[in-house]
């Protein structure tokens, strides 16, 4: 398999620890959207990130979706999101709040940074997402104590500390990490595994 796409994207980053940790081969292509679009687009008609590119030449596109596809090739007891109910309802929400958080962190940098007159009510507008957002992961992550949100490593918890990093970088100083202390907490853990350290990338802005 080749996933497509450089890893200071969450989404991307995501991907390619699932890839990982499930011990999947795969090659990576850091492709940019904006200095490699062609490239991009060539394989990907949306031209987005992240792209998987399976062995026989199909194409997955969209991170939600790749994730689903490669938790199909492992057995249920191996996959990175909870099997039984309500824990795996409980993951998908944490997840969703999650990637919920880099979309709003992605489309104010792209306000603040592409546009020759940011929209004042837009910028607000996701600033506010934003902290409403890290707010409710907050007091879901302070509930739970322990190394993981759902007592291993899953989906939720790769999601939540790529979010919190990709924003982070993307936006130097929009999160206090004093404000969250249980999900500071949890992504200077996750950050801290050897598999985060590899699947790593400082965030690029795009040029």
């Amino acid at each position: 398999m080749i996933l497509i796409g450089q890893y200071d994207s969450s989404f991307v980053r995501r991907v390619g620890i699932a890839l990982r940790l499930y011990g999947l081969p795969f090659e990576h292509r850091p492709w940019s959207v904006f200095g490699e679009g062609d490239k991009v687009q060539a394989v990907n008609p949306l031209m987005r990130v992240p792209t998987l590119v399976l062995d026989d030449g199909d194409v997955v596109a969209d991170s939600s979706s790749i994730l689903d596809h490669l938790d199909g090739l492992v057995p249920p007891e191996k996959r990175l999101l909870p099997q039984a109910e309500p824990a795996r309802r409980q993951a998908l929400k944490v997840m969703a709040f999650a990637t919920g958080l880099a979309d709003k962190g992605v489309g104010l940098f792209y306000e603040l940074h592409l546009h020759e007159t940011p929209s004042a009510f837009f910028v607000e507008r996701c600033r506010l997402q934003i902290s409403t957002v890290l707010a409710a992961l907050e007091a879901e992550r302070a509930a739970r104590p322990g190394t993981y949100w759902f007592g291993g490593i899953t989906h939720a918890d790769i999601a939540v500390a790529c979010a919190w990093r990709h924003v982070g970088e993307a936006h130097p100083g929009l999160i206090d990490p004093v404000a969250y202390p249980a999900l500071a907490a949890h992504c200077a853990g996750m950050e801290a595994l050897p598999v985060f350290q590899d699947i790593s990338q400082p965030f690029i802005a795009p040029a």
